[in-house]
């Protein structure tokens, strides 16, 4: 079931990618390796990604919405997995299995297109 709009889910795109820059210093596992840089580049990822996206709070209009929610699914499982496929899950691994679990719930959750695609065509 799709309840969150695309509205919702910009502002949580936004919030997010923000996050996940600054939860390694945050949570204080800022440790330069890949604990550290996953999130990091993810946060980065997110940011650009949702600055593209055809939807009320991206600003290019490049990215359609469907493509954006599947990124962020597999950015998602990437995070959730990053603690045992990079070998750091002995030091730090429950900020990035929340953090990818979140991602992964506003994926499948959010719905497809915009509610005002209208809008959205007269403003690209």
């Amino acid at each position: 079931m799709r309840f969150i709009s695309t509205r919702v889910h910009g502002m949580v795109d936004y919030l997010m990618g923000l996050l996940l820059i600054v939860a390694p210093f945050l949570f204080d596992f800022a440790t330069g390796g890949a604990a550290q840089w996953v999130p990091i580049i993810l946060g980065v990822i997110m940011l650009a990604s949702a600055i593209m996206t055809k939807y009320e709070l991206g600003l290019m209009h490049l990215i359609p919405m469907p493509l954006h929610l599947t990124l962020d699914l597999l950015s998602g499982i990437l995070l959730l997995v990053s603690p045992w496929l990079f070998g750091f899950a002995d030091t730090v691994y429950l900020p990035h299995v929340i953090l990818g679990l979140l991602e992964i719930g506003a994926s499948l959750t959010t719905e497809k297109q915009p509610r005002n695609l209208t809008d959205l065509k007269n403003r690209a």
